[in-house]
């Protein structure tokens, strides 16, 4: 089983976040340069109706440019409503493109979870477990909580393929995903690595509680087109050591899946994995 690490496209993933910070910075410098306008407006009405009132309270008749006092009022204040209306065209623009930068960003996690999880089953995919395997090495590490990695194989799924199809693999698939799901905890990671490969990423979790992991996946079977098999697998684990990295140990993992895959096949007597 190949282990090598692939390279996550982060690239689309920082240029995609990138334009959104750019979108974010020009609808708030917009936002201010509408609150500025507005400030700056209001100032120069406020001084107009100012200049206006002065000379009318002093002569009682007209102001400077000779223009009653009460048309010179109702001129302003028409400025003042063409100006609000405007405003509120601004602002209700600035919410318009709040709201599409809003979906714009929920497209983007969609996406970005689409390329994290595997379509069949549901489970995130062997790109979004590396970056997860290192954060709880380096955890590990820093901290020295133990760490279990678990690796699972199918065994006779190739079979199962070539005997009922390929709906039939997929159906097997899924179940087994499912029943590793279940038998997770809320913490614990649980993958599909590709094909017939699946990981489990448990922090805080000892030999024993390995056992327990196992043991909840049970003995599983499948109904296919009135027919039923049972769902074989083999597991291989590494316990976290001092020192040890991510590829150390998915490799010593792979290794102890192998030994337990050979060692089934020379004495098939059981559906489940023994521990």
């Amino acid at each position: 089983m190949d282990i090598h690490p692939e390279q996550p496209n982060s690239p689309r993933v920082s240029a995609r976040d990138q334009e959104t910070d750019y979108d974010l910075a020009k609808i708030e410098k917009r936002d201010w340069w509408v609150w500025a306008n507005s400030i700056f407006v209001m100032m120069l009405l406020t001084g107009a109706i100012i200049s206006f009132a002065l000379p009318s309270l002093m002569q009682g008749a007209t102001t400077f440019f000779r223009i009653k006092f009460t048309e010179a009022v109702f001129g302003l204040v028409a400025l003042v409503v063409v100006f609000n209306i405007y405003t509120i065209y601004q602002q209700v623009l600035i919410k318009r493109l709040r709201r599409q930068l809003a979906e714009k960003q929920s497209h983007s996690l969609i996406l970005r979870d689409l390329a994290m999880i595997d379509a069949l089953t549901g489970l995130y995919n062997r790109r979004f477990a590396e970056q997860r395997l290192a954060a709880e090495v380096a955890r590990s590490a820093r901290k020295g909580h133990p760490l279990m990695v678990v690796l699972l194989d199918l065994n006779e799924f190739k079979y199962i393929n070539d005997t009922y199809g390929h709906p039939a693999g997929d159906l097997v698939l899924q179940e087994f995903a499912a029943a590793i799901s279940r038998a997770v905890r809320s913490g614990d990671l649980a993958v599909r690595m590709g094909g017939d490969e699946f990981l489990l990423i448990l922090p805080e979790c000892n030999p024993a509680q390995l056992r327990l992991v196992l043991s909840r996946i049970g003995s599983l079977k499948v109904e296919w087109e009135g027919r039923s098999f049972p769902i074989k697998y083999s597991a291989g684990w590494k316990e976290y050591t001092s020192g040890d990295l991510p590829e150390a140990m998915l490799a010593a993992a792979d290794q102890a899946l192998y030994e337990n895959k050979r060692a089934a096949k020379k004495s098939p007597v059981s559906d489940s994995v023994p521990v």
